[in-house]
């Protein structure tokens, strides 16, 4: 599996995407204990980390699956920024 491919499997896959979103919530409803960069980067990480542990592809490395997971996870959290953000303007 090439390097796009990968990182666009990621980028499409729902179970990453609906820990992220629940790990943006969170970080949004503790912000003011906790703060915003330290929660978000550990959640990427731990996101990053745990899938390929849990569900490997076989013909992908762990190393590759990490990185990719990290672009990918760094993405989608940009752009759930992006939405938060529209949103709480709008209300």
């Amino acid at each position: 599996m090439d390097y796009t491919t990968l990182l666009t499997s990621q980028l499409t896959d729902l179970f990453r995407i609906g820990l992220l979103v629940g790990l943006f919530y969170t970080m949004e409803r503790t912000k003011p204990q906790t703060g915003i960069a330290i929660p978000l980067l550990a959640g990427i990480a731990f996101v990053a980390v745990i899938i390929p542990s849990t569900m490997p592809i076989p013909e992908v490395s762990f190393s590759n699956a990490l990185v990719s997971g990290l672009i990918a996870n760094s993405i989608i959290v940009g752009v759930l920024w992006l939405i938060f953000g529209f949103l709480k303007k709008r209300t």
